[in-house]
């Protein structure tokens, strides 16, 4: 069966950081790509980074800066690291593997 578990939510004050980890259990030999996807209350999910097999990222305007993804592909393993966070990252985290594989989301509080 084909699992995707993200971890590492939870919550931090205002300026803070956490780390987000996933971990894919699956059959496929390789992850193409990954990607962190966030969804505020009544908000529509919005792509928050990505990164591919190779290495290449990329990051929502909103967290260049303050967000890192990588992953470790012998592993099958992605991370985003959030550094400075801020109220309005407040939101469930996603992780995504490709072929549309989705976790179950991490929710990450940030409040004082």
């Amino acid at each position: 069966q084909v699992q995707l578990v993200e971890s590492g939510g939870g919550l931090v004050q205002p300026g803070g950081s956490l780390r987000l980890s996933c971990v894919y259990s699956g059959s496929l030999s390789i992850i193409n790509a990954w990607g962190w996807y966030r969804q505020a209350p009544g908000k529509e999910r919005e792509m928050v980074a990505t990164i591919t097999y190779w290495g290449t990222t990329k990051y929502a305007d909103s967290v260049k800066g303050r967000f890192t993804i990588s992953s470790d592909n012998a592993k099958k393993e992605a991370y985003l690291q959030m550094n400075n966070l801020k109220p309005e990252d407040t939101a469930v985290y996603y992780c995504a593997a490709s072929p549309d594989i989705w976790g179950q989301g991490t929710q990450v509080t940030v409040s004082s």
